[in-house]
């Protein structure tokens, strides 16, 4: 572990029937003024939603970087029916903001990203009307803008497959499948998003992506799209890539959220 890197792991943030929805802190010991927080969510096809080989791979880096990267949780398919994965992100970033003095984050720039179903949540999760009115929120729980990588946008697609859970439901209608697809929700109040893909993914169709992509720019939503040629769904395993991860979502970040550097670091 970097020496300037303080980590605060296993923090409770809220108390759920049957599980404590926890996260880790990562935040640089140098920061001088609040930094933007990146709540980041691991995949896991609603299976499984363990988020410790994020430090390495993002949590970290960003942090090394300026920011205040959070590794989250939330209840899988098995935990919690649908949307409530969506009101977990949520809470997250409600307690974020009611801690930001504590964490020395600005409440007013937290970004939400995600890999793969943690993609498909955070794309969900920031902001969208529809899934306010479906899920309790009990504060602010919009945020500065979203990453998403390798994200499932096309819901339908999953819908059968053996290898990822039944997170709609067995049978769920097409309304259901419809306002689980991040691209019905996009408008021009979305906030600020980087989509990233491999181009070889074959177990996330990246032509989705493309379409998330198109459908915001329409709308004037400022967006950027990161292809990575020839590489399939787990290519932030590779330093190499998800080092390049990391720098296009700082680069992103100060263009969009903190419109300069966030901390200055000795």
């Amino acid at each position: 572990m970097q020496h300037n890197i303080e980590v605060r792991e296993d923090i409770t943030v809220i108390e759920l029937p049957g599980k404590k929805l926890q996260i880790d802190v990562y935040s640089n010991v140098n920061i001088r003024i609040p930094a933007t927080a990146i709540i980041f969510l691991p995949g896991g096809s609603w299976l499984t939603a363990n988020r410790k080989p994020l430090a390495k791979r993002f949590a970290i880096p960003l942090a090394e970087l300026g920011h205040v990267c959070i590794t989250a949780e939330y209840r899988v398919a098995s935990e919690a029916d649908w949307p409530l994965q969506v009101q977990d992100i949520k809470s997250v970033v409600n307690w974020i903001r009611t801690n930001s003095t504590e964490l020395a984050v600005d409440k007013n720039k937290i970004v939400v990203a995600g890999k793969s179903a943690g993609g498909h949540l955070a794309l969900l999760s920031s902001g969208v009307d529809y899934m306010d009115s479906k899920i309790q929120t009990s504060s602010d729980s919009t945020v500065a803008a979203v990453v998403a990588i390798a994200p499932v946008i096309d819901v339908h697609s999953m819908i059968g497959r053996e290898d990822i859970a039944p997170f709609l439901g067995h049978h769920p209608s097409d309304e259901t499948v419809h306002n689980a697809n991040p691209i019905n929700h996009v408008s021009p109040k979305y906030p600020p998003t980087l989509l990233i893909h491999g181009t070889s993914d074959q177990r996330v169709h990246h032509g989705p992506t493309i379409k998330m992509y198109e459908e915001l720019e329409k709308h004037g939503v400022p967006t950027d799209l990161v292809l990575f040629a020839g590489q399939g769904h787990s290519l932030d395993s590779d330093p190499n890539f998800s080092e390049a991860m990391v720098a296009a979502i700082d680069f992103f970040i100060s263009r969009y959220v903190s419109n300069n550097k966030t901390t200055e670091l000795k």
